[in-house]
């Protein structure tokens, strides 16, 4: 039996988080402030004089004592994938037709139409009804652990309420939010932070994401984030619908927002998200669009995902904020393929959550087409995340004497002569040596997503290009053969230098697929690096891979085997990867030793809707036991798996005299892979 201190403590744990509710949650405080305080202070004291009661989902845990030392990482139980974007009503009526067409015949879609919040996702894990885990998104497989901090937002329930309803679904469960913070909060921050002397954020998703990451959550707790949840995840949830699950997050004392609309048709939908983006300007908020979900959790899984976004699931991107300023001056990038960008160089404006001072112009055919002149008055937009842009000229306000722009003949770099390939707009540096496409190259491989090397940021790979020390990303693991020199650069020193090396060090353990990601190769992005490092088991199968081998995996297209192709066939870039391979890089897949099977050295088509698993399920299972899966039908293909619906690839392979296995002999073969 509890003592009776046991029961008081356990009174005001529970009336301070009834009250957190209502305040964080509901926006409707029932008491003062002052009387609030007088309960934390009360609550502390009692545990401060009773230290064996303290439990971690006590109020007063929210914000912990110590640093967190380094970011742990943490592998998400489900993917965390971003969405892919639609900007028009065609473009929705497009995905709606891809849905019905993947999905059994005759059947009804319902669709939930949500804000999408311009912030930094992350996921928290309740087990047994108490906060556990959180997580950043990270690559969408693997995130930074974040607990201390997301404790810290008071919204965030740290103990679930109403738990009695699907009990068992909710013993164990991921929650799927947004932080982020409102514009005026933002606002005051960046006037604190200016006062200090400190480096002004750029925009409220920037000033989140920074934020959720800090070490110290005593920080994080002075800073003003908020958080909208979105979508709950259950390994066995006795719920049936999207919409279901938003309802029952907010009986679980979750901030959801209120701003969601169950829609039976597609055009409803679209209604739906011109009503949205009407009321976007009065919200206190950034968002940037409307996210469109299938509602039936079973439609949803036989739709199954792509490399990196959900098949049923999109974003529909609002109509892009503009702004007017002065156009300074026009400057040349050179990016990590040697691309020649023009930049618009502005006069400062703040436009949809930060200040704009630089805008892409994408190619001087652009400059010529919109007739872009230095010293003009332009209009500027951006849209949520995108890069802002130079839309059009204010001819009215012209200077009669300005000048047409003329292209660039030599690298602003390098002064190598400049290239412009036949039926290409841009301008090319040819010189593979540039030192913009230097830094643009090991920045890329350094990078968070890629081989996440801790304090190889951009400043520093500046200067040791200069100094010559990096020629190439490979140069990278051989710094620690100049640890005396790099101590003896000003503001390095021993500690940092030794922290460095240790990075990279640590760096060698990345798998394959990022290895693979921080080439560089162009089109291949992190989803497509994974699939690749799936199909092919080690880097020199890749490179002697044909170009229809690669092209046949699924969903990887002919851009990509292309780009492969040429990459590799650059010298160059065979030596990196050789200098590489001898640094100790991993550039094979660590995968578990199977015993022979059904599957093993088998090429497998999947077509048509499957009832018992999502196309990625299956291709997952198909690989895990030795088998590989293609996106088309050909003479080499072994097995075709037909599931409701097939269409073409099932007739090419009854042409072709290719055996088809149902959806019941696959399972079946899944079940008891058995030699034949």
């Amino acid at each position: 039996m509890n003592s009776p201190i046991e029961i008081e403590i356990n009174e005001l744990r529970e009336k301070i988080s009834r009250h957190d509710y209502n305040y964080y949650v509901l926006n409707e405080p029932v008491i003062p402030d002052e009387e609030y305080d007088f309960l934390i202070k009360k609550l502390e004291k009692l545990e401060i004089e009773n230290p064996h009661l303290i439990t971690p989902d006590s109020p007063t845990q929210r914000v912990g004592k110590d640093l967190t030392k380094e970011s742990k990482p943490v592998s998400h139980k489900f993917p965390m994938l971003s969405l892919a974007n639609t900007y028009s009503s065609e473009e929705l009526y497009e995905f709606d037709k891809r849905i019905k067409k993947d999905l059994p015949a005759g059947e009804s879609v319902e669709y939930v139409v949500e804000y999408k919040i311009d912030g930094a996702s992350v996921s928290i894990n309740y087990t047994n009804a108490k906060l556990n885990k959180a997580a950043t998104r990270g690559d969408g497989t693997t995130g930074e652990e974040i607990t201390h901090n997301i404790k810290t937002i008071k919204s965030v329930p740290l103990t679930l309420r109403g738990i009695n309803r699907y009990s068992d679904s909710l013993s164990d469960i991921e929650v799927r939010g947004e932080i982020y913070m409102e514009v005026e909060s933002f606002k005051k921050l960046n006037q604190e932070r200016e006062l200090t002397g400190e480096k002004l954020f750029a925009n409220p998703r920037n000033a989140s994401a920074g934020t959720i990451k800090l070490q110290d959550p005593k920080v994080v707790a002075q800073r003003p984030l908020s958080i909208f949840v979105y979508y709950l995840l259950s390994e066995n949830p006795e719920w049936n619908t999207h919409y279901e699950s938003l309802i029952l997050l907010k009986e679980l004392g979750f901030r959801t927002n209120s701003e969601f609309k169950l829609c039976r048709s597609i055009d409803e939908v679209l209604e739906y998200c011109r009503e949205l983006e009407e009321k976007r300007d009065k919200l206190p908020y950034e968002v940037d669009g409307a996210v469109i979900k299938v509602n039936s959790l079973k439609q949803q899984k036989l739709l199954g995902n792509i490399a990196k976004s959900p098949r049923w699931a999109v974003a529909y991107k609002f109509k892009a904020k503009q702004a007017s300023t002065k156009l300074k001056k026009i400057t040349w990038q050179v990016g990590r393929t040697g691309t020649i960008t023009p930049v618009a160089e502005l006069e400062p404006v703040f436009l949809a959550g930060s200040t704009i001072s630089r805008a892409t112009l994408h190619n001087f055919d652009e400059i010529q087409r919109k007739d872009i002149r230095t010293g003009d008055i332009v209009i500027i937009e951006k849209g949520g995340d995108v890069i802002p842009k130079v839309v059009e000229v204010d001819l009215s306000k012209r200077d009669k004497n300005s000048k047409h722009e003329t292209p660039p003949s030599n690298c602003p770099v390098c002064n190598s002569v400049l290239y412009k390939p036949e039926n290409e707009v841009a301008f090319y540096c040819d010189n593979s040596e540039c030192p913009a496409q230097v830094k643009g190259r090991i920045e890329h491989f350094s990078s968070r997503g890629a081989m996440d090397i801790e304090g190889l940021g951009e400043a520093l790979i500046e200067l040791f290009v200069e100094k010559g020390f990096l020629k190439t990303y490979a140069d990278i693991y051989q710094l620690k053969d100049y640890r005396t020199e790099l101590t003896q650069i000003d503001r390095l020193g021993k500690k940092s230098v030794d922290n460095l090396l240790a990075a990279i060090e640590k760096s060698k353990s990345k798998p394959f697929n990022k290895v693979l990601f921080a080439l560089g190769i162009r089109f291949v992005g992190d989803g497509v690096a994974r699939k690749l490092t799936t199909y092919f088991k080690s880097i020199d199968e890749l490179i002697s891979a044909s170009e229809e081998e690669i092209n046949s995996i699924y969903e990887i297209g002919p851009s990509i085997s292309k780009s492969i192709k040429l990459f590799f066939s650059d010298s160059n870039n065979l030596h990196s990867v050789e200098k590489l391979k001898e640094a100790g890089l991993k550039f094979t897949s660590e995968q578990k030793q199977v015993e022979k099977n059904f599957f093993t050295g088998k090429t497998f088509v999947l077509t048509g809707g499957l009832t018992t698993l999502s196309r990625d399920e299956a291709s997952n299972k198909i690989i895990n036991l030795g088998g590989k899966t293609a996106s088309s039908v050909s003479k080499k293909t072994d097995y075709v798996i037909a599931g409701e619906a097939a269409g073409s690839k099932f007739k090419k392979a009854e042409e072709l005299g290719i055996k088809i296995l149902s959806e019941d002999e696959f399972i079946s073969y899944l079940n008891n892979p058995v030699l034949e």
